[in-house]
């Protein structure tokens, strides 16, 4: 009798867990199922434990998204809530198509020739972030060039966004979401809007550039690809101001924060985009860097 009472009592462990966390291929975030535990064990098995023989991107991509979803836990969210933007700078198609073929989609670029010249490479459901400072005359070779730019991650200022407004019109797009860029270190050599002026940059965004969605923030971390707390409640005190003047729920800016030194510590703060480079996909190489 006492054997059949423990046997009940870890059918019932079993069973308390209903959730199974995977990546969805088409989104690059983790989703959220209900399911018996035998399915949950054979799935998350299959989604998250890595096979015995596999690159080194793949696994890492797959460590990755485990720590993101810790670090959503642990903060109380929904990992479901945080997107993963594996940033490819330098790095070959080849390595791009094995992180690929494991279900990502959401890839990111610095250098406008780079994203040009592998884009036509990769199947087109990628959905290509560009990060960081975009030169005005860059705008309209960009958006010509990949079709499924998703999300521009970098509008600092005015002229950029009107150019940008411009291309997308000219080329008869849908309307390109597009992110401010904030430079809440203060650091000199950073792209980026003073908080000062990310509402005034939001509200032209929004209201002077109707081709151009507004979707949120950004800031860039420090040399080392890490950023101090201060400069994550930097960004959440900018949204906080932005959303008060655009009357817009605080819930639809997004805050893009966080890195390879940084996004577990970015997304307990609120990050919902992290960019996520050399843990993925090892040190750059910027001997291979193609010219701007």
């Amino acid at each position: 009798m006492m054997g059949a009472n423990r046997h009940h009592k870890v059918q019932e462990e079993e069973t308390q867990w209903p959730y199974v966390y995977h990546m969805n291929p088409t989104t690059s975030h983790f989703t959220e199922t209900r399911t018996k535990a035998q399915e949950e064990e054979t799935q998350y098995t299959a989604c998250m434990a890595a096979p015995a023989v596999e690159n080194a991107a793949v696994s890492a991509l797959r460590s990755v998204m485990l720590r993101v979803r810790h670090a959503a836990e642990r903060s109380g969210r929904n990992p479901g809530q945080v997107r993963v933007v594996a940033v490819s700078k330098t790095k070959p198609v080849s390595l791009i198509r094995q992180v690929y073929d494991v279900g990502h989609r959401r890839f990111g670029e610095n250098y406008v020739q780079e994203i040009l010249d592998k884009a036509p490479q990769l199947p087109e459901d990628i959905e290509w972030h560009f990060v960081g400072h975009l030169q005005s005359n860059k705008a309209k070779l960009l958006l010509a060039g990949v079709p499924n730019l998703a999300l521009v991650e970098g509008v600092d200022n005015e002229k950029i966004a009107n150019h940008l407004d411009r291309a997308v019109s000219n080329l008869g797009r849908n309307p390109l979401k597009v992110l401010v860029q904030v430079n809440t270190s203060g650091e000199v050599s950073k792209s980026g809007i003073d908080p000062s002026g990310c509402v005034e940059l939001a509200k032209h965004v929004k209201f002077r550039c109707p081709n151009l969605q507004f979707s949120g923030l950004m800031t860039i971390g420090m040399p080392d690809y890490t950023s101090t707390p201060e400069n994550f409640r930097m960004l959440s005190k900018c949204r906080a101001q932005v959303c008060k003047a655009l009357d817009m729920a605080e819930e639809h800016c997004e805050l893009s924060m966080g890195m390879s030194g940084d996004f577990e510590q970015a997304i307990e703060m609120g990050s919902t985009n992290v960019r996520i480079g050399s843990t993925i996909f090892g040190p750059r190489d910027y001997a291979k860097k193609q010219p701007d």
